[in-house]
């Protein structure tokens, strides 16, 4: 059985032995109470690595915790990117549909594992709660798991069950989930999801992120019929469509009835709502992004974003001037898989510009050569000024086409470009 173990008497330094690897989940599921420990505790601890996804608290790691941690993660997104900019983050660039795999393999150590669980239901069963990602397949290769049990999360039905006997300790807590709020919708936003919202007819199932573009997409598909949600997250306004029976998941082939997500990012609205809620099933990456999953979807459409696309088709979303500001994470997944589906649709969406209009995000070619999707695999890219559908274009089509969607102020530049290309000058 776990031994019990109160938050202030936690000695992390007697548990994890020198040059360890840790490592937690990622999202509004990281176990705040066990990593500001670790942070206190890191001098006595000593020299670590830790592996963990994109977080979203503001009150856990910053530059100064690598002093003496090694701090990898998949990417720079939610709040690594301060670090991320001081230099100070080992980005491990890999589809999120491999991580379960390099855990089982021994290839990304979990000497130590912390996991964030909701406290028991009626029949003494936890719940991997607000996130379900890699950690089982960490937990399976882990000397030592420290469990907080947190009364305030949400108990939800995940894939794979918590066996309380991989459990070493346990730490209760009582405090909120983190809180991610939707971001402002603006014209631009509003402008793309119009485009995208073409490509989602009654009984479609959807990939989405968070953020103000999937954001709009989702406001703007009310009146849509017996909508389906496979996706590695979901958001608050998931929940809204869902009790507006927009989504019902009544068509899919697969998960049928149910929304099919890996973590929940939200706040207390989604978490709430999640609580017991047989229709929202929480799965691992084996199942949310895993190509011979997504190919029995059928009608899908899978939406993720990108900091540049280049004439070509090939996108960008990692790395803006030279630091790296988000990471590959499902994007290569969904970008492929949705695509052996029967009806499925890829759609990268962007704002045709940066910095308040200065700098074209469709470009002639990426400027740190960094292409997390490549050109073969791009299918439709949307920006405020329309779609580029790429399927099947020869390289002098897919150019004049993405010249096509991109900011007036740049078109003409972007049209010479393509122009030359095709006279072989370029």
């Amino acid at each position: 059985m776990p031994r019990e173990i109160e938050a202030d008497a936690l000695d992390l330094a007697a548990i994890i032995r020198p040059a360890e690897h840790i490592v937690w989940g990622q999202g509004a599921g990281e176990p705040s109470t066990l990593v500001e420990k670790l942070i206190e505790q890191r001098h006595r601890i000593g020299r670590a690595s830790v592996f963990l996804g994109g977080v979203r608290s503001r009150r856990t790691l910053r530059p100064e915790h690598a002093d003496v941690l090694t701090l990898s993660s998949i990417g720079a997104m939610g709040n690594l990117r301060g670090i991320a900019s001081a230099g100070l983050l080992r980005a491990v660039p890999t589809h999120l549909s491999q991580l379960c795999g390099y855990f089982q393999q021994g290839i990304i150590r979990s000497d130590v594992v912390f996991v964030h669980l909701s406290a028991p239901d009626e029949n003494g069963e936890y719940s991997f709660s607000i996130g379900n990602d890699f950690q089982q397949a960490a937990m399976a290769h882990a000397r030592v798991v420290i469990a907080e049990v947190n009364d305030k999360a949400p108990w939800t039905y995940c894939e794979g069950r918590v066996d309380p006997a991989r459990i070493d300790y346990i730490v209760r807590t009582s405090r909120n989930p983190v809180q991610v709020r939707g971001q402002a919708i603006g014209p631009v936003e509003e402008a793309i999801a119009r485009h995208v919202g073409r490509y989602i007819e009654d009984g479609t199932t959807i990939q989405i992120g968070v953020g103000a573009i999937p954001d709009a997409v989702l406001a703007s598909v009310g009146d849509r019929h017996d909508l389906g949600i496979h996706s590695g997250l979901i958001s608050d306004r998931v929940a809204d469509l869902i009790e507006q029976r927009v989504i019902t998941n009544a068509r899919k082939p697969i998960d049928t009835g149910i929304t099919a997500t890996g973590t929940l990012l939200g706040t207390d609205r989604l978490y709430r709502f999640a609580h017991k809620n047989r229709t929202i099933r929480l799965f691992t990456y084996m199942h949310t992004h895993r190509a011979e999953v997504l190919s029995q979807l059928g009608r899908i459409v899978a939406l993720n974003s990108a900091i540049e696309v280049d004439l070509t088709g090939q996108v960008n979303a990692e790395v803006a001037a030279g630091a790296y500001v988000g990471g590959v994470g499902g994007q290569g997944d969904f970008v492929r898989g949705v695509q052996i589906a029967s009806g499925g649709r890829s759609i990268i969406a962007l704002p045709a510009t940066a910095r308040d209009g200065s700098v074209s995000r469709i470009v002639p070619r990426l400027e740190d050569g960094v292409v997390t999707t490549v050109r073969s695999d791009a299918d439709l890219i949307v920006t405020e000024f329309g779609v580029a559908d790429l399927r099947g274009q020869p390289l002098e089509e897919r150019m004049r086409r993405m010249a096509g969607i991109s900011d007036p102020r740049f078109r003409e530049e972007l049209d010479r470009v393509a122009h030359e290309a095709s006279q072989g000058r370029a």
